[in-house]
């Protein structure tokens, strides 16, 4: 951003100012307030834990993945990538059921 362009930002707006912050862009902040030195992702919801809900969605959609290889369909490319992601999710649930045990987290 140009010295000409954050000046007239500044005169345009008298009750803000610009801080700059490490690792970070600059920040606009209002007059009296502090810039926001560093947030958890926690706070905002990421990072969570499905726990057990997301494991039994997990297998109810390898279930229904599986259920749709008999149908009324003749060509049987559908059923190999059908069976194919379902076999990925197979491996993602049990690497996550593993994943868990094995943590270093109380």
């Amino acid at each position: 951003m140009s010295e000409q362009h954050r000046a007239r930002i500044a005169q345009d707006n008298p009750a803000t100012t610009r801080v700059n912050q490490p690792g970070r862009e600059e920040a606009v902040v209002r007059a009296g307030d502090h810039p926001i030195e560093h947030e958890r992702p926690e706070d905002w919801g990421w990072h969570g834990r499905a726990g057990r809900w997301g494991q039994v969605a997990g297998w109810l959609g390898v279930l229904s993945l599986l259920s749709y290889v008999w149908g009324n369909h003749e060509g049987r490319m559908e059923d190999l990538w059908l069976a194919g992601i379902a076999g990925l999710m197979v491996v993602i649930l049990l690497w996550d059921l593993r994943r868990k045990r094995t943590a270093w987290r109380p």
